[in-house]
């Protein structure tokens, strides 16, 4: 088996004879036969182990057990605590998914600290079988059944190449002793269900069933990195990334055949399932406004676009609301900021108009001002034009989309909108002949 594990390493590149490894080690057989193929193979390793406090004693005794190892081999260890429980209910999260964000939070900030060159786990075969699974019960993409990768990033699995029997082998040959985890045996979590009943029930069907599945894994990889080609292809071409919004055209997309697997491919690293993309594709030939939501993105069908933009930064504790002061400088709001100086006027001054910029008689300006997203019933006097005019319908001759409305800012002066932000002054502000002191205001992106 240290034969096979060489050759993996050397065959998927995953680590340089001058590399230390920070080994994630748990206790458990897997990690225990994986500090060993280390030890054997002489490369050098420190061991990481977390402690999750969900097991009591048990969780103390894993811990205890693991720095045991790291003095048999004589390498570094670095271990935590975590009050798992606590902050999957801060966070709203499953406590499987609080525990894989801590711990690997954790590992690379440890990697990072001690220079440690790369970070190992102690996936094995069968845990690439059990994920083919679980993305294929939630539903995915191709890229969702190449089970898991051998390499991301710093982030090596080393032990790819074997399966469980091969490991519980090698360290019963080797008197490996080993934790086992209590939780291992319940039936509570989806992986633990396909572990113990649906992979026995396939081998039962087929001896080779296991064996099998991993090949197929194998080939979807050959066929994704084809696939995926293609795909990139037509994202360069279709998919717009501009001031945190993304734009797709509707006219080009409609022109693919099929169209189901490029619009699953766009909007699946933004959370969208393959059910919400089939409504979205529906969608095409209706009206403009329809909206769509995934977790963490919101997508709204235009008349020309489909525009996606991030919703979690709705909730991050940005304000809508911000006063300045006659001594502001500089205020960044979402991902953008403004920039506000006074300057005297003079003859070599030159008027700019760009939409971006600004430029207001001083004195017609009450501070503080204040910056908000515009509202229903807001009015202003458009540069340029005479009289006044709703905000709202000067976003439809503008023929703005719904999410650009909704992101519109203005700038306001004692209860009068000055600026429509990043779109137009209003007239009543603008400076003139007789202007003793103009304040200038930028939009950066």
């Amino acid at each position: 088996m240290v034969n096979s594990f060489q050759s993996f390493l050397k065959k998927e590149k995953l680590i340089k004879s001058s590399d230390t490894v920070l080994l994630t080690v748990s206790g458990g057989i897997d990690s225990v036969v994986l500090c060993e193929l280390f030890y054997q193979s002489k490369i050098k390793f420190a061991i990481a182990h977390c402690n999750f406090q969900l097991r009591g004693k048990e969780s103390d005794g894993d811990e205890l057990f693991v720095e045991a190892l790291a003095e048999k081999y004589k390498v570094p260890f670095h271990t935590i605590s975590f009050a798992t429980s606590s902050y999957a209910k801060k966070h709203k999260l499953s406590i499987q998914v609080a525990a894989r964000d801590l711990r690997y939070a954790w590992f690379e900030e440890i990697r990072q600290q001690y220079n440690y060159d790369r970070l190992a786990t102690a996936h094995h075969q069968d845990d690439s079988i059990e994920t083919f699974f679980i993305n294929l019960i939630r539903g995915t993409g191709i890229k969702g059944l190449h089970g898991i990768l051998p390499k991301q990033g710093n982030l090596i699995r080393p032990l790819l190449f074997a399966n469980k029997k091969e490991i519980i082998a090698f360290a019963k040959k080797n008197k490996l002793n080993h934790r086992e985890d209590s939780s291992n045996a319940s039936d509570k979590y989806v992986r633990n269900k396909i572990r113990h009943s649906l992979i026995p029930l396939l081998n039962e069907i087929n001896k080779n069933a296991s064996a099998n599945i991993i090949t197929t894994i194998e080939n979807l990889k050959s066929v994704e990195a084809v696939y995926q080609k293609r795909i990139d292809k037509k994202r360069t071409s279709l998919v717009i990334e501009e001031s945190g919004l993304v734009k797709i055209s509707i006219s080009k997309l409609t022109k693919l055949k099929p169209i189901e697997p490029y619009l699953f491919e766009f909007l699946y690293p933004l959370g969208f399932s393959s059910i919400v993309v089939g409504e979205i594709i529906a969608s095409l030939s209706s009206e403009s406004g329809k909206q769509f939501f995934s977790e963490t993105h919101r997508l709204v069908k235009d008349r020309e676009f489909l525009l996606i933009e991030e919703i979690a930064t709705k909730n991050k504790g940005l304000e809508n609301r911000f006063k300045i002061l006659k001594s502001t400088k500089e205020l960044p709001f979402g991902n953008q900021t403004l920039i506000f100086k006074s300057i005297k006027p003079s003859p070599k001054l030159k008027l700019v108009n760009p939409p971006t910029i600004a430029q207001f008689d001083f004195e017609k300006l009450v501070f503080p001002l204040t910056l908000r997203k515009w509202e229903k019933g807001d009015v202003f006097y458009p540069i340029g034009m005479k009289g006044k005019k709703k905000l709202s319908d000067y976003f439809i001759d503008k023929k703005l989309s719904l999410l650009e409305k909704d992101n519109s800012w203005v700038l306001e002066s004692n209860g009068q909108i000055v600026w429509v932000v990043g779109q137009r002054m209003d007239d009543r502000y603008k400076i003139n002949p007789k202007t003793k002191k103009i304040y200038f205001a930028e939009l950066m992106k």
